[in-house]
Formats: structure tokens, sequence, C-alpha cells
């Protein structure tokens, strides 16, 4: 045991809040995010491919754009289901929140061609999925919050919001039925750990993922929400609300990015070098340059 008076001249010795050095923003020096599109009604759910090409959404107008790793603008896909969330999947197929019918798809880029691999839960309609993350044996998460549609032409609400498990077999599974209002939802590219926005509550929950997809170990990661989220190589987590927030895979918060616009949708990592961050903001689609790298099926 030491003796109280090294203990304390030990202590003393150590920095103070004030002394430490500040967090290191994973945003490249003096780069700002760059408008590189706009005049959309409602953008959302940006995913990239294996090129690094970023596809997102015009829900209301019904349409998925591409915007190429070279920079050039394109609509992919019209109509699309009033798609809403978008991911990737390890094939290179596009998964997408179809809205307009409540639905789950998964999009063949190469030939457009549809299926619906999820439209109701034990025979009653789904609210409406809203973002989804494949993870890297195939199997994918999605939430399923009730925001009501204009176009929606159903009854009322058949059965309470969740975060559903679409196995890589097709059964569906609810993976956790205590949430208010889930939304954004993310997970890291070993497959191990998956992050969930609450708005309901106003916190982000992390859980550990078993290999049968189930999730353990719920926690709070961070005391703020989020639309729609990602992760880039050095574990940091980005949220969408009020511009972006970066928080370190600790649940601290590193970093804040604003944009003209102010309220940000979504948000993903693409281009050739997977080293810029894309960010959808409702009417425009900007751009802002990292030190890291996107993590692998964001």
């Amino acid at each position: 045991m030491r003796p109280l008076s090294l203990a304390l001249a030990l202590l003393a010795a150590l920095p103070t809040a004030a002394q430490l050095p500040p967090p290191v923003s994973p945003v490249a020096d003096g780069a700002v995010p760059e408008k590189l599109a706009g005049g959309f009604a409602f953008t959302e759910g940006p995913a990239p491919d294996a090129a690094g090409n970023v596809y997102f959404t015009d829900q209301p107008n019904d349409r998925i754009h591409k915007w190429s790793a070279d920079g050039k603008l394109t609509t992919f896909m019209e109509p699309c289901g009033r798609s809403n969330g978008l991911c990737f999947d390890a094939a290179g197929t596009l998964w997408a929140c179809a809205d307009a019918q409540n639905e789950l798809w998964k999009i063949d880029v190469a030939t457009k061609k549809v299926t619906v691999v999820v439209k109701d839960h034990a025979g009653k309609l789904l609210n409406g999925p809203n973002d989804i993350w494949v993870r890297p044996d195939g199997g994918a998460y999605f939430t399923d919050p009730l925001y009501k549609r204009p176009y929606w032409k159903r009854g009322p609400q058949e059965q309470p919001q969740a975060v559903y498990f679409l196995s890589k077999e097709g059964t569906l599974s609810k993976a956790d039925a205590d949430v208010k209002q889930p939304n954004g939802i993310i997970g890291t590219p070993d497959g191990k750990t998956l992050y969930v926005a609450d708005f309901g509550v106003n916190k982000t929950h992390a859980y550990d993922i078993a290999a049968d997809g189930t999730l353990k170990n719920r926690r709070v990661f961070a005391n703020q929400a989020s639309d729609g989220m990602t992760v880039d190589d050095a574990g940091n987590v980005y949220f969408t609300t009020r511009g972006v927030q970066v928080y370190d895979k600790a649940g601290k918060k590193i970093a804040q990015i604003d944009t003209p616009d102010g309220g940000c949708t979504n948000v993903c990592f693409g281009g050739a070098d997977m080293r810029t961050l894309f960010i959808t903001t409702g009417k425009s689609l900007y751009a802002v340059k990292m030190k890291t790298k996107g993590a692998a099926r964001q």
C-alpha cells in the first residue's frame, strides 16, 4: 500500500479536465460542408455502394438518386415505393424501406428488379419501415416507427412500434419491442454492436448482437436520438439532428458539423476513397472531407 503522501502527490500530478487536450475532430483540417445539389422535396437514406457511389432518396417525389464517385447526379429509380432508408449488403444488393405500402424491399441495382422481402408481421401491417442496417452475414435490422403519410390509404395502426430482425433465411422477429419511436439504426462492421436511436425517449441505445439475431445488454450510448446514423473506421458514430454530431465509441461527443440548412436527416461516407461524408438535409445534399474513412456496409 502506498503512503498517503505519495498517493496524494500522484493525484495532484494528474491532469484536470481543463488541462486535457480537446477531442480530435474527424473532419479534415479546414474542411466545411459543400452543397452538391439542391431543390429536392425531402432527401433521406444515403448509402454507398462498393465503388463509393452514394444513393439517396427524395421521398415525396418518389425517387432514388445516385451521386456518382466522379461527381454526377442521376435519377436511379422512379417510382421507388416512396423509399426512405437505404443500405447495401455485401453482395451489392440495395435494401430499401419502401414506405408507400409499408414494405421492405431488395433492389437488384443492375436490373432494378424489386423483391418484396417483408410486407407484414404476424399478418399485421407494419407501421412504415424507416431505416435499415444489413449485418455482414446478410441478416437485416430495421426500425418501424409510425409517421403518418399523406399518401397512405390505410386504416389505424395495427401493431406497436419496434425494431425488427430479418434473418438471412427470411425469418422476421422483433429484436426490441421496448421502444417508443425508433428511427436511426447502424451497426459496426464486425457485426457485434448495434446502435438504435429512439426519439420517444430522446436516447440512443447500444446492443450486443448475438449470432441468432437477438440483441443483448441494451445500454444508453448517448442522451440524444438521431434521424440517420453512420460509423467510421475509428469507431465514431455520427448522428443527424441540427447538424451532425460525432460521438467516439465511448459515447463522448467529439465534433459538431453544421450545414447552412440547419436540420440534417441522414449521413454516410462515400467517394472513391470513402473519406467524404455525405449529408442529406431535406432540400439538399452536402459533402465534407474527413480524416477518417467510412466503415464497411454503413
